[in-house]
């Protein structure tokens, strides 16, 4: 007798609105939580093409970062009791690093960068950047990736970013802060060139 085949549920505990403590009781199902006013926020693991533009980006970041910051990916950013968000990417103080056991809070956050997937537009174009700007959090970056790709870089102007400075792929950019670097967002995907 054939048996249907069964798929795996993930049961959350807690009931909504979340908060962070509620969050850190959820299952290491593989899945991505954030929260969002206590709303939760679900993504998979990114597809192989996100990873490689957060290794690349990672690297150029940790390449030109004095030694008192600290590029860093996928870190834990408490921003309140009810949100908690993962950026692809930050920069922190390197201070930081040895006080923060397990959530660095936005005033450690010096860059936080997203890059944009299929199932996180919406949230990195929109609330993220309200969300971050309304943390303090100096600077934001956004890599689309479906752009060539490009990067947007937001700097915090009183309580909000201002608008953004686009970099187009084939093109050098080359932000100021935190601090210099400059690189072609095009490399940020692609294969890399042979020595």
């Amino acid at each position: 007798m054939a048996t249907e085949p069964t798929t795996a549920r993930t049961v959350l505990p807690g009931a909504p609105p979340f908060s962070v403590d509620d969050l850190l009781k959820f299952p290491d199902d593989g899945n991505r939580y954030e929260l969002f006013n206590g709303s939760l926020l679900v993504s998979p693991a990114p597809t192989p093409l996100h990873q490689l533009a957060i290794t690349r980006a990672l690297h150029l970041l940790q390449l030109a970062a004095p030694p008192e910051l600290e590029p860093l990916s996928t870190v834990n950013l408490r921003v309140s009791p009810d949100s908690f968000y993962i950026p692809d990417l930050v920069v922190v103080a390197a201070d930081a690093i040895e006080s923060v056991e397990l959530m660095f809070a936005p005033e450690h956050i010096r860059l936080a960068v997203e890059i944009v997937s299929p199932s996180t537009k919406i949230r990195d174009r929109g609330f993220k950047a309200e969300a971050y700007a309304a943390a303090k959090i100096p600077l934001y970056w956004r890599i689309e990736l479906d752009e060539g790709p490009s990067l947007y870089v937001y700097e915090l102007d009183g309580d909000d970013y201002g608008p953004p400075v686009a970099y187009k792929a084939g093109a050098a950019a080359s932000p100021a802060s935190p601090f210099p670097v400059t690189f072609d967002p095009g490399d940020l995907v692609g294969r890399r060139a042979r020595p």
